[in-house]
């Protein structure tokens, strides 16, 4: 191919179609909505009359409804046109935030939550089946990145604008913003994202047989414990960074938005590596470099309590993001590649793995700061990644070797 060939090549690779770059909004749509009411929690209890720990029972039921509901709708709606999909999700999605934003008590808005976690389940596994089913060849993680690239960034972009609107007008107007976003992208699916047919009509246990290999159990379980010590490590970064570095509130504000910047940051790269290295090596290298990140973190936490530079903690934090956020679109594209037709329920089942990970991050997280002090904490979290660096390094190099299979789904 001549020098002239491989730049226009060059040239058409690093384009984004338009469909894509809704997709993407659309996901930022969905991240902020997941993230935002953490900091809205405490007026919406003052404005409700119940306390911020009843108001945070939010939190739980939408995180247990969304892993709950993903499989389940991505099963019902198999053989629906994405197009549909993500249409019909995003109109519920936009309704139920108007909902909530005039919920006249907690009772209503708890069930606004809920049927905003169903859409939202909707919505996920939809974006990424499609990006991975129009993705030109050798692109499935770039496009897959790009989707990532909108949750990452909804921590740093949408998040601070919802929770800045609280502060000035309330946190209803929080839930309209999020309504106008999904709209937003209703309008932009509809006028770029062309049609696409269903899964094609096969009998529902064949459908599902993907979900019986071991190597995509495997994985699955590799995502439920990766995600525990990922995330509990941003669940408690404020005392971590207390202990790290004695942090104040406006240096916690700064560094949170590094790990958010830097897990976008990581999504992209990680999309690209995932189409040049393979998703297999691609996942363990991430992991790997994020558990070096997140036990160097402890150690400075119990080495020289108080005494790092905020500057140094920042660029842990940043590591941490990088590549955390390196490891979605690999382990997407290696699900999606093992699961052929039922691509859309095993993307949705991960979600569900996902979400179940947050929360026990939560609940361990809790339990080890309470117990051995915040320092403990990023070195419990390093410990139960390692762990699932060995369980996926087993589903990808062992079980999925002996599977056989296309060179693809054995990660080349």
């Amino acid at each position: 191919m001549s020098t002239e060939s491989l730049s226009v090549e060059a040239k058409r690779r690093a384009r984004y179609p338009a469909w894509l770059l809704a997709l993407c909004l659309a996901s930022f749509a969905a991240g902020t909505d997941n993230f935002v009411i953490a900091g809205v929690l405490p007026k919406m209890a003052s404005d409700l009359d119940v306390s911020e720990a009843v108001a945070g029972q939010l939190i739980t039921a939408f995180s247990l409804t969304y892993a709950l509901s993903a499989p389940v709708v991505a099963v019902a709606t198999a053989r629906l046109p994405r197009r549909v999909v993500l249409l019909t999700a995003l109109t519920v999605f936009a309704l139920a935030n108007v909902g909530a934003a005039v919920a006249p008590s907690y009772w209503m808005l708890l069930v606004m939550r809920i049927v905003t976690a169903v859409a939202g389940a909707s919505v996920m596994p939809a974006a990424f089946a499609t990006a991975a089913r129009m993705a030109p060849k050798d692109s499935m993680g770039r496009y897959l990145g790009v989707i990532t690239f909108g949750q990452s960034i909804a921590l740093v972009v949408g998040v601070p604008i919802g929770t800045a609107l609280s502060g000035s007008f309330g946190w209803r107007s929080t839930m309209v913003f999020v309504a106008i976003l999904a709209v937003c992208v209703l309008v932009f699916l509809r006028l770029f994202l062309p049609p696409q047919p269903g899964a094609p009509a096969l009998p529902l246990r064949r459908r599902l047989a993907p979900l019986g290999s071991r190597p995509v159990l495997v994985g699955l379980v590799g995502t439920v414990i990766g995600a525990t010590g990922n995330f509990m490590t941003f669940s408690y970064v404020a005392p971590i960074a207390d202990a790290v570095s004695h942090a104040g509130a406006g240096q916690l504000s700064v560094l949170v938005a590094i790990m958010g910047l830097a897990s976008a940051v990581g999504a992209v790269v990680g999309g690209r590596l995932a189409d040049s290295w393979g998703p297999g090596p691609t996942i363990v290298a991430a992991l790997s470099l994020q558990v070096a990140s997140t036990l160097v973190l402890g150690l400075c936490g119990w080495r020289w309590p108080g005494a790092v530079s905020v500057v140094v903690l920042g660029l842990l934090l940043a590591g941490w993001g990088i590549f955390g956020g390196a490891l979605t679109p690999p382990l997407q594209a290696r699900l999606l590649s093992l699961a052929g037709d039922a691509g859309n329920e095993v993307v949705a089942l991960n979600s569900s793995c996902l979400f179940l990970g947050i929360s026990l991050s939560g609940a361990l997280g809790g339990a080890v700061l309470a117990s051995t002090g915040p320092a403990s904490v990023p070195v419990a979290a390093g410990a139960i990644s390692t762990l699932a660096i060995a369980v996926l390094a087993w589903s990808i190099y062992g079980l999925s070797a002996r599977s056989g299979g296309t060179p693809e789904q054995r990660e080349g």
